[in-house]
């Protein structure tokens, strides 16, 4: 269930809490707004739903670091996030057991039957490797999924056309069989229709009674400029059918970004190490500079040293965030000492040398003379 509401907020607990602290608030407020506990109460259902919501991200390191890089809005509208997992199944994960049977020992109620209508299909995931570029500007690409989908005979049923499922005989329908040990009754899903309540009186002949057939599908996928590696996109319904006529699950793509030849990320910053003439730190000047939108000017000061970085804003990598902007662009200048000269190049090179020496003008050289000061006592 879609939210805007900040899942911190709604666990009720601070950024930067522990698993066990977000677990803990999960608990109570479960056991606080849980529908048995609430009959009919449409405001508690909602509440709960989104209090499983904000668990299943929290809970889970990796998808709660995306959150907090991502923001709410991009988590939730983006196509990120949750597994699809539903409330009674995280409940249950947490609580132990069945989400309904835990609450049916525990208020003293009957035993809840077993779901036997249509269910939701199992999310897929799909690992795509993409250019730096495409990371960058964004793109759209072609994948094809091996994946399940309704069968067209039966629309989903498993029952031969012009026929039904019906009542599985040995558990009434239920779902569920009891056994006796002592005091306590145990249940366990029945062995006969598996849980479901029914059985197939003629299967379906296309699909063999699974109500589902195995294709593969051809989709576009949209990749917003500013992603990363381990992220993921979520497409809505392209996952494996569902059961019993059941809607589909959902499909995350894990992107996996190539390396570049000359950039290198970190979050929304780029970085790169340009060569610079000796001449060029020593005067200064202009060099021009690759950025991922193309070549630029940058002016570098007189006296650089090597390894200096020079910021140019606004260069780096796009925002997912609407509103943010783009982030800077860092080049470290390394100095390259002239190679191969001819005599006459030594020669001048040899004058200058000469007209800097740092003893007789130490000034030329304020490192070296630090360096020397803090050395001192190891040249005597």
């Amino acid at each position: 269930m879609a939210t805007s509401e900040d899942y911190y907020t709604i666990l009720g607990v601070a950024r930067n809490a522990s698993k066990d602290d977000i677990k803990k608030a999960y608990r109570k407020l479960a056991m606080q707004y849980h529908p048995d506990r609430n009959p009919g109460n449409k405001e508690a259902e909602d509440k709960f739903k989104s209090i499983n919501a904000a668990y299943e991200v929290l809970s889970d390191e990796q998808k709660r670091q995306q959150y907090d890089n991502l923001g709410h809005q991009m988590f939730t509208q983006g196509g990120r996030g949750g597994g699809g997992m539903s409330p009674e199944d995280i409940f249950a994960s947490v609580f132990g057991g069945d989400g309904g049977d835990f609450f049916s020992s525990f208020f003293g109620g009957g035993s809840r039957r077993r779901k036997s209508g249509p269910t939701k299909g199992e999310d897929l995931l799909y690992e795509l490797e993409i250019d730096f570029e495409d990371a960058m500007f964004g793109a759209e690409k072609n994948i094809t999924i091996p994946r399940t989908e309704s069968c067209q005979q039966c629309h989903g049923s498993g029952a031969q056309p012009g026929t039904s499922r019906k009542t599985c005989p040995q558990c009434q329908g239920a779902g569920q069989v009891s056994m006796s040990q002592g005091f306590f009754s145990i249940s366990q899903p029945c062995p006969n229709c598996r849980g479901s309540g029914s059985i197939l009186e003629t299967p379906c002949s296309e699909c063999h009674g699974a109500g589902v057939l195995r294709k593969s599908k051809s989709l576009k996928i949209t990749i917003p400029a500013g992603v990363d590696s381990g992220q993921r996109l979520r497409v809505s319904g392209e996952g494996n059918a569902g059961q019993r006529g059941g809607p589909s699950g959902d499909l995350f793509v894990a992107l996996h970004v190539r390396p570049h030849e000359i950039f290198v990320r970190d979050e929304q910053d780029l970085y790169c190490e340009v060569p610079i003439p000796f001449t060029t730190a020593v005067l200064g000047g202009e060099i021009t500079v690759p950025t991922i939108t193309g070549k630029e000017v940058l002016k570098v000061p007189p006296g650089v040293q090597s390894g200096t970085r020079l910021r140019m804003r606004g260069k780096g990598v796009p925002s997912l965030s609407a509103g943010r902007g783009r982030g800077n662009q860092y080049v470290r200048v390394i100095v390259e000492v002239p190679v191969n000269l001819d005599s006459n190049q030594r020669k001048k090179l040899q004058e200058f040398a000469d007209a800097c020496d740092p003893e007789k003008n130490p000034s030329t050289h304020p490192r070296l003379q630090a360096f020397l000061k803090k050395a001192r006592k190891f040249f005597l």
